[in-house]
């Protein structure tokens, strides 16, 4: 690729017309501005007990997507479960839904993109569904499939892309 890596989205855009795209909603939070891998999917509501259970299980590259109902109420991730996703080798979490400890957050390897910040963290009570499709943002996640995320947006596509 001839453009800088922080412009990866963009060039998967012009070189892969079948991707698709997130409507522009996200911001990034943590340490790695760029990054991307397979989709594993969990589907809760101001309830991180899955996210938190499953960041701490071998993420191997991949990315959490997190479909938190567009909350502003409750963090669905923070500095310990950050930390836990990076010793677990998680490339990154994207998630509908709000985060919290971002000096922390933003000091991870790790990708992380959420719609806002809030200092309240969640109760868990283990509700929530995963590995299904979610949809937000005019994209559907299936796992399995693949995301790539950057400052510019993110970008989903049903099969991995080489990124040079």
């Amino acid at each position: 690729m001839a453009s800088a890596p922080c412009d990866l989205t963009p060039d998967l855009c012009d070189d892969h017309p079948d991707v698709r795209v997130l409507e522009p909603m996200l911001s990034n939070f943590g340490g790695r501005a760029v990054f991307g891998g397979a989709i594993v999917t969990v589907k809760c509501f101001e309830d991180n007990s899955l996210v938190k259970a499953q960041l701490g299980t071998p993420g191997t590259g991949k990315v959490l997507v997190v479909d938190g109902g567009g909350s502003l109420r409750r963090a669905l991730l923070g500095d310990m479960i950050g930390a836990s996703a990076v010793n677990n080798g998680w490339a990154g979490v994207i998630i509908y839904g709000s985060v919290r400890d971002v000096c922390a957050l933003s000091e991870l390897d790790l990708g992380v993109q959420a719609l806002a910040a809030i200092p309240l963290k969640t109760e868990r009570k283990g509700v929530g569904e995963l590995n299904i499709p979610v949809t937000f943002g005019g994209v559907t996640f299936n796992p399995g499939e693949f995301v790539y995320a950057d400052d510019n947006g993110v970008v989903v596509s049903a099969s991995e892309i080489e990124v040079g």
